[in-house]
């Protein structure tokens, strides 16, 4: 029976689609304005959800000297500054240094180099192997993106940098910062997808991976700042090695903040599936390809 409050479809007929309606029913809708977006509020919420422990200076203090040993060991700093344009005479702001990644390569480079960072340990172990190799023209500055740097001494620079380390709460305000201490140029690196962290061991926890802002991110925000950088990548796969499953522990439990029993039983197992030696070394038995973007932009004509 049909019902009585509609006539019944004749064959035939066809039924009224969306795309039949009157276009001027239609609200009209304003184009979006990717500069309305309140990008440094985005990258500060992504980075709270971050999966990787807070990185305060206690944290890179503990873990300064894996951190240089491993750093010393990847593809990252070669492709890094075969990226870099400088000049003999120029000086250079290196921020969040670390032990000396690309302060200790560039050295010979430029004229001057300061190296900043928030961990006193890592520094100290910049200034060992400066007096180790001979340099003398790196300056170290313990200090962070939210300090006043101009009471830090942190003159203007031709080139600032800022490799893997923009690590902050208002990231418009550190990325004004680096664009204010450079006269020629400034280079930002920061992670593409996952970056240096392992899916697989997060799942194997049961935890989700957040590895936090990607890069589009930070591109955006700077659009939004009204600078127009450009962008190249860095990819490479990464197979970490270690002295010892011992050793490969201590590192990884560090870098993802291991925090119960049950977790530790976990990541053990896991290193005891994964782990192989090679050449008197301990890695990953399977590689991993790492992605890195490097963001970057022209002050004037060099």
């Amino acid at each position: 029976m049909h019902s009585l409050h509609r006539l019944p479809d004749r064959p035939g007929r066809r039924k009224p689609s969306d795309q039949e309606k009157d276009p001027a029913e239609e609200p009209r809708r304003t184009p979006l304005d990717i500069r309305e977006i309140d990008w440094n509020r985005i990258c500060w919420e992504t980075r709270k959800q971050k999966s990787s422990p807070t990185s305060n200076s206690s944290y890179w203090d503990s873990r300064a000297p894996a951190f240089a040993r491993n750093s010393s060991k990847s593809d990252y700093s070669v492709k890094f500054l075969s990226m870099l344009k400088v000049k003999p005479h120029w000086t250079l702001l290196d921020v969040g240094c670390a032990a000396g990644t690309l302060a200790i390569p560039l050295a010979e480079r430029v004229k001057s180099i300061t190296a900043m960072d928030i961990s006193g340990n890592m520094l100290a172990l910049l200034r060992e192997r400066c007096a180790q190799i001979g340099i003398t023209n790196i300056q170290t500055v313990l200090g962070a993106w939210e300090d006043d740097w101009n009471a830090l001494g942190i003159e203007e620079h031709d080139v600032a940098l800022a490799s893997r380390s923009l690590i902050t709460e208002d990231f418009e305000s550190a990325l004004a910062k680096l664009d204010k201490a450079a006269r020629k140029r400034v280079y930002v690196s920061t992670i593409v997808g996952d970056g240096p962290h392992d899916r697989r061991i997060y799942r194997a926890l049961g935890r989700d991976l957040n590895p936090g802002p990607d890069y589009i991110y930070l591109y955006n925000l700077l659009y939004r700042m009204g600078i127009r950088a450009n962008v190249n990548f860095i990819t490479y796969p990464e197979r970490n090695s270690y002295d010892s499953p011992d050793d490969a522990y201590t590192h990884l439990s560090s870098k993802i903040e291991i925090f119960t029993p049950g977790e530790e039983v976990i990541l053990k197992e896991f290193l005891e599936e994964h782990l192989i030696c090679e050449n008197g070394k301990w890695m990953m038995s399977y590689p991993r390809k790492i992605c890195w973007a490097v963001i970057w932009w022209d002050k004037e004509k060099a």
